[in-house]
């Protein structure tokens, strides 16, 4: 993804910012040095999502069109995208769709999982909300 489609992504979010903003739950799973997010996200709604500054794998499961790396891609049905590292991303769902994101981490707690994949952690919904699910197993 170029330094120009991040900046196009800013630019929608900017103006985005000024709409209404849904609620949405985060759920957080740690399990055998992996750490998984998951959000739905409601039929009808966009969202854009922070600069992922690590390789992740990003499964889909829905109807979303999604602008990533200078191209839109619509996808129907569930997928597991390799996501680059140094990606932006916009999510348009055109059916409720859960989007998890996954990686390996060293990571215990939420915040450090967070810090680890994006230098703007505190602009996550999941920072801005009280709502989201933490599991933590012993593996």
């Amino acid at each position: 993804m170029t330094s120009a489609d991040v900046e196009k992504v800013r630019g929608l979010e900017s103006h985005l910012l000024g709409m209404e903003q849904v609620a949405i739950q985060t759920q957080h799973h740690f399990h055998a040095g992996l750490y998984s997010r998951t959000i739905r996200i409601p039929a009808g709604v966009m969202i854009t999502g922070a600069l992922i500054n690590i390789p992740t794998l990003l499964i889909v499961s829905g109807h979303v069109t999604v602008f990533i790396g200078g191209e839109t891609l619509e996808l129907k049905g569930y997928h597991i995208v390799p996501g680059q590292a140094g990606r932006k991303q916009v999510f348009v769902a055109h059916a409720d769709t859960d989007l998890t994101m996954t990686f390996a981490t060293q990571a215990k707690t939420v915040e450090d999982a967070e810090s680890e994949f994006t230098n703007q952690p505190t602009a996550l919904m999941s920072r801005q909300q009280s709502n989201d699910l933490t599991i933590t197993t012993g593996e």
